[in-house]
């Protein structure tokens, strides 16, 4: 594997990687520009709510050096990729996630103690009970420096690195407010002999609070943060550390990233499965729940599979690997979940775009301020400017439109694939909110995919006879419909009487030899053949339930019609329930399948579907969507991922049914891992509950900018004397981009149930 393969754990030429150093949407900005002019760089995304860059590049162009320059050159950091994802905790970024929580919480905390005493003396009609030492320009400049230089050190360090790259950020706002209201408060208190005469004062209390509230809220949104990456690391975890593994006729206990393909695992009662297998030796029943979202067990027995992370409940069994390391199930899960937490959604190009020139609107704006009030200001006209032109710098971080649309795609990514629902991109989970049409393949999709006994007539005898002869002269057979009816037989816990001289007739059915006579198995044409008599009432009979998509079989013995078996694939229980619920939604919903019209129809009748693409060849189903959205319809394809795959492809969402099989999570959008209708359902909901939330988190964070910027910058003074002070700007800011993560974590209490 390429290094960089190696690096990012997907295929090369896409390479995913930490970036330090970025605080708002500007940041953003910045290194996916520096990461685009790479040569050999096709696409760079950068996410602000996971730290990381994501990468598309041509490997042999544009090496990791090259990146990390062009990022170090924009004045950020791309860091080391963190530890593959392949069962063990990445317990390096979590160890940093948390200590740059704990530096936060220490520089708030000094803040704070620091920042209280200032304003207790800055504001003695506020508070007259303070100690008369506080009041002291020089005690407050004691105190406020600490807060200036130490707890602030990152937004001073960040606006030197923006001047040096010619560029603005967060930093360069909250470095240039407090160092205004730092650096003249100063000149107060070292000549105020001079600005006694313009009635002068301080403002330590505005560059001490202000940093102290800035702070607290990077601290808070990093908490909040940590918050949405909870699903991955839960998935994570899934997979035990050590597998039990049978070599040289003994168990060894061995790490699970050592386990080979090929070798035999035991496990226990109540242990979690290392690997993806098959049972070899043994029976129980599995939790697949954090995989499927199916909440009852699995029976698992020899010849079945097991996927790595389910719960073995109570018995033990030994099965062989067949995927380990990335390859298994679970881990796949995971890279597709961070691959999608990773990408961008739409909808967040426009806070993208208003972001690359937001900061310099801002300073500009700012400036605009500070000339206005000490142009036209009343006096202390220079006091009023400045108090203005810093709560227009402080207030515009836009830290919040940045976090908007990331962390509520890492929230509902996270919380889907717990669910069972694998959402392979941001994109595709913006698209399927806007799907008006779901089409649905038959077969395996909404119906369960292997014929099924349905119905059993007696014309002589009873049931049971009928279906334990039928089933007799099927025993040799390895078609589906004769697999069916032994199943059913064998259900009924029937006996089954002798039979031998089995004979198949093309076209047409079988023939045996029975101690009571022939035995004839077959269609109306094998009847015919052989002279047995179909009476009017039989023919009806036969006639009935072949017009409802079934496939009908005569039994006859002894030159005598005994009865008739219709088998059938039939519809899944969940089928018609979910359809009518997709359809109360105001979705419309077609089925596409190759099967006969007639049967179509039936199939279709029984689900509630009342458009239907019948006889449509595997190579045209392409076509039909196309066909569909060239209607003006915004089409889902859902099908078992497999030979819908060019379907699935050319549809707006594609949605794979199964057990997450590799065409199928190649060839779908979205992923269900358990094959219950339900999860389409799911899958539209949080799809509409994500995108009702991430525009929320616009409206808040555009609409607080639009709103109190012009309220900073004083538009209301005039009128009712209203002017934004700094430390509520400071307050109001931090206030705004906690609200968009905290709004966001709230699709943690998603349920597939919900509505959308």
């Amino acid at each position: 594997m390429a290094p960089d393969a190696a690096a990012s754990g997907t295929a090369p030429g896409r390479l995913t990687l930490p970036v330090r150093g970025m605080h708002c949407a500007a940041c953003v900005g910045k290194v996916e520009r520096a990461l685009a002019r790479v040569p050999g760089v096709t696409v760079a995304t950068v996410n602000l709510a996971t730290e990381r860059a994501t990468i598309e590049h041509d490997p042999g162009r544009a090496s990791v050096d090259d990146l990390r320059q062009a990022v170090a050159a924009a004045g950020y950091e791309l860091a080391e990729p963190p530890a593959p994802s392949d069962g063990e905790p990445d317990d390096r970024e979590r160890a940093e996630r948390a200590r740059e929580q704990r530096v936060l919480r220490r520089r708030f905390l000094v803040g704070a103690a620091l920042s209280a005493p200032v304003v207790l003396g800055s504001m003695p009609e506020l508070f007259p009970w303070a100690p008369a030492a506080l009041r002291d320009p020089w005690v407050l400049l004691l105190l406020t420096t600490p807060v200036q230089f130490w707890v602030g050190a990152s937004f001073h360090a960040g606006f030197l690195r923006d001047l040096r790259h010619r560029t603005a950020s967060m930093a360069t706002l909250v470095s240039l407010g407090t160092s205004a209201a730092y650096l003249f408060s100063l000149a107060v208190t070292l000549r105020p002999d001079l600005f006694a005469s313009m009635g002068a004062m301080t403002y330590y209390e505005t560059a001490a609070v202000v940093i102290t509230l800035v702070v607290l809220g990077r601290w808070l949104e990093a908490r909040a943060r940590g918050r949405t990456s909870e699903a991955i690391r839960r998935l994570v975890a899934l997979a035990p550390r050590t597998a039990r593994v049978l070599r040289d006729g003994a168990e060894h206990d061995v790490p699970t990233a050592d386990v080979l393909v090929g070798d035999l695992v035991r496990i226990r009662p109540g242990e979690r499965i290392p690997v993806d297998g098959t049972v070899v030796e043994g029976t129980s029943s599995v939790d697949e729940s954090m995989l499927t979202g199916e909440s009852l067990p699995v029976e698992k027995a020899p010849g079945t599979g097991v996927v790595a992370g389910s719960v073995n409940r109570t018995g033990s069994f030994v099965f062989r690997a067949t995927r380990v390391g990335r390859e298994t199930t679970l881990a796949r899960i995971v890279a597709l979940v961070e691959a999608a937490q990773g990408s961008r959604a739409p909808i967040q190009r426009l806070a993208d775009r208003v972001a690359a020139v937001f900061v310099p609107i801002v300073l500009a704006l700012a400036a605009a301020t500070l000339a206005g009030w000490w142009w036209l200001g009343p006096e202390p006209a220079f006091l009023h400017a400045l108090t203005a032109s810093v709560a227009v710098l402080v207030i515009a971080c836009p830290c919040a439109m940045g976090l908007a649309t990331p962390t509520a795609i890492m929230v509902a990514t996270g919380r889907g694939a717990e669910h069972g629902v694998l959402v392979r991109s941001a994109a595709a989970l913006e698209t399927l909110h806007r799907v008006d049409t779901l089409v649905f393949d038959k077969t395996g999709t909404l119906t369960v995919g292997r014929p099924t006994v349905t119905d059993v007539v007696a014309l002589a005898g009873g049931e049971d006879e009928v279906l334990a002869l039928a089933a007799a002269a099927e025993q040799g057979s390895e078609h589906p419909i004769g697999e069916a009816i032994l199943s059913r037989a064998k259900d009924r816990g029937l006996a089954l009487p002798p039979v031998a001289g089995f004979t198949t007739v093309p076209g047409q059915g079988m023939d045996a030899m029975a101690p009571d006579g022939r035995v004839l198995l077959g269609n109306r044409t094998l009847m015919d053949a052989r002279g047995i008599e179909v009476d009017a009432a039989a023919a009806a009979r036969a006639e009935a339930l072949a017009a409802e998509g079934k496939t009908v079989v005569h039994l006859a013995l002894a030159g005598r019609l005994l009865g008739l078996v219709a088998v059938a694939d039939v519809l899944k229980p969940e089928a018609a329930a979910t359809v009518a619920r997709l359809r109360a939604q105001g979705l419309a919903v077609v089925m596409l399948t190759g099967d006969h019209r007639a049967t179509a129809e039936a199939v279709a009748r029984q689900a509630g579907i009342e458009r239907v693409l019948a006889e449509v060849l595997p190579e045209d189903k392409t076509r039909e969507v196309a066909r569909l959205q060239g209607e003006g319809r915004r089409v889902a394809m859902v099908g078992d991922g497999i030979n819908d795959a060019p379907a699935l492809a050319q549809a707006d969402v594609g949605i794979a049914m199964g057990s997450g099989t590799d065409v199928a999570m190649e060839a779908a959008d979205v992923t269900l891992m358990r094959g219950d209708l339900r999860g389409v359902e799911a899958a539209v909901s949080l799809s509409r509950r994500t995108i009702r939330i991430v525009k929320e988190n616009l409206v808040w964070a555009f609409g607080y900018n639009i709103v109190l910027i012009p309220v900073a910058a004083g538009v209301l003074y005039p009128v009712w004397g209203v002017l934004l002070s700094p430390i509520l700007a400071g307050a109001a800011m931090a206030f705004s981009s906690v609200s968009v993560v905290t709004n966001s974590l709230r699709l943690k209490r998603w349920r597939p149930s919900d509505g959308g």
